[in-house]
């Protein structure tokens, strides 16, 4: 129980510490005043100011259209990836290509943005759109791997068996069989791949161009120059928004462990029945 407990306050403590600093942000949104130095009075102000602001509108879709497009193409090569990755039947190569896999995951993103940036420059690449998208798209893919792979593990031999028993073909396997079984994770990956998108700043800040910006690029820049009750209000709208991404991505999560529960029960109907 005192396990429990102690447990119970170090949880509480982790969300006051993560979750205060947003608050107090967001708050400060509201504030009349143009400083976080005191909160002076109710007003939508800074919210109209950011709905005005054209640029950052702009930035806010390009951001948004940039996390899209590199985490579906992330995850259609991740998913493809893992699937190769599962069927790879020598020891050896499969754990040199999970390691190769990964390296993007625990390499600091500082030496990943360089290395990019290094690799666009030597092939003359211009720096914009298309150099952010293949970076994110880079980074992306070892999340959507690590995300698919357990599901594929999870996966029993005798179902891809008794598929093709009853004479499925390969295709048919993978789109009535593998997909809808490794589909949570697939995506869960896309959402992984979606936010680390949205929110990254290390790598994009080294290939961005002048004609190209994202959201966390911009707020950095913006914030050099001194705080704006702007950047508040756009704190707030886009915790919003990653709070309605939270809870769209548990009731999609819901509705599919609900039609699984209900083709399990169907399905053991239909043997109880059989066997009577």
């Amino acid at each position: 129980m005192k396990t429990r407990k102690w447990g119970s306050l170090y949880l509480v403590l982790v969300f006051i510490i993560l979750y205060v600093p947003i608050i107090y942000l967001i708050a400060y949104s509201f504030s009349a005043g143009d400083t976080m130095a005191n909160f002076h009075g109710f007003t939508w102000r800074h919210y109209a100011d950011l709905f005005a602001d054209t640029r950052m509108i702009q930035i806010v879709i390009d951001t948004l259209l940039l996390a899209l497009l590199s985490s579906l193409i992330a995850t259609m090569i991740g998913t493809l990836g893992a699937l190769g990755i599962h069927r790879t039947s020598r020891p050896v190569v499969k754990n040199t290509i999970l390691s190769l896999n990964n390296i993007l995951m625990v390499s600091p993103d500082v030496i990943i943005g360089a290395s990019f940036l290094i690799f666009y420059t030597a092939l003359k690449i211009p720096l914009g759109f298309g150099s952010v998208l293949l970076s994110h798209i880079a980074f992306s893919i070892p999340i959507v791997v690590l995300m698919v792979l357990p599901k594929l593990q999870e996966m029993r031999q005798t179902m891809l068996d008794a598929a093709r028993d009853l004479g499925s073909s390969n295709a048919q396997v993978l789109s009535r069989v593998i997909m809808p079984f490794i589909a949570p994770g697939i995506l869960s990956g896309f959402f992984m791949a979606f936010t680390y998108s949205l929110d990254d700043f290390a790598v994009t800040f080294f290939v961005t161009g002048n004609g190209f910006q994202t959201l966390a690029v911009e707020i950095y820049a913006r914030a050099r120059q001194g705080i704006n009750l702007e950047i508040n209000a756009l704190s707030g709208v886009m915790f919003v928004f990653a709070l309605l991404l939270v809870v769209g991505y548990y009731f999609i999560q819901q509705g599919s462990a609900r039609r699984k529960a209900t083709h399990k029960a169907e399905s053991e109907a239909k043997l109880n029945e059989a066997a009577h």
